[in-house]
């Protein structure tokens, strides 16, 4: 268990690839799960092809067809609450406001997250590599929701040699899985640090940590 403030690096792996690193706090780290904070002004790393364009700023078809690399960014939006249940296959997300204040929760669907920790000595690293597998589903405060990004997923599941999601029909058994959960006002959707407010000395982020970039965890 992780002591509140750890740094702690979210990991996105499409494929092989390291596709974006996003360097958080630990809030909690308990037997609910894992929970962690992203301030606003964070130095991240994103994945882009060599003339800046992001994966979504063309058709999966060609992206494939593209030269990637990562490079720096900043996170621009507002801070943004992640929580990891344990052996679950996604995560939820606590938008917020530019005031502040909750505004939905985002269930990110994505193949388990991997928890690897370089800390035994005290002066390494810890983190989570998880693979992104795209559908989404958008929550309101009174709980009713939708899916999100469906006709990307579709896109891509049409490239089967190229798309890291394998199990359609697995990503939407645990997408309904969670809507029961959603539609129930179970934990985490019950109104659980939808108050949330960080340690005002939880800085942003700006100098990526040595280590942001060792290799992904291998998938059993």
């Amino acid at each position: 268990m992780l002591a509140p403030g750890t740094v702690f690096l979210y990991r996105n792996i499409d494929g092989p690839r390291l596709a974006s690193v996003r360097p958080c706090r630990v809030v909690s780290d308990d037997e609910r799960g894992l929970l962690l904070w992203l301030t606003r002004g964070t130095t991240v790393i994103v994945e882009e092809t060599l003339d800046g364009r992001g994966i979504r700023d063309m058709p999966f078809t060609e992206w494939v067809t593209q030269p990637v690399r990562v490079v720096p960014s900043v996170w621009q939006g507002p801070g943004l609450l992640k929580f990891i249940p344990p052996g679950a296959d996604h995560s939820v997300w606590f938008f917020q406001d530019e005031q502040e204040h909750f505004k939905f929760w985002y269930v990110n669907l994505e193949e388990r997250a991997l928890r690897w920790d370089d800390n035994s000595d005290g002066g390494g690293l810890a983190g989570v590599d998880v693979i992104d597998q795209d559908l989404d589903i958008v929550v309101r405060p009174d709980r009713t929701w939708q899916w999100k990004d469906e006709d990307e997923l579709a896109e891509r599941l049409a490239l089967p040699d190229h798309y890291w999601v394998h199990d359609e029909d697995a990503l939407r058994a645990e997408g309904l899985r969670v809507i029961k959960q959603i539609e129930a006002g179970d934990f985490p959707f019950d109104g659980t640090w939808t108050d949330f407010r960080p340690d005002p000395s939880w800085q942003a982020i700006t100098d990526l940590p040595t280590g942001w970039d060792r290799p992904p965890v291998p998938r059993p």
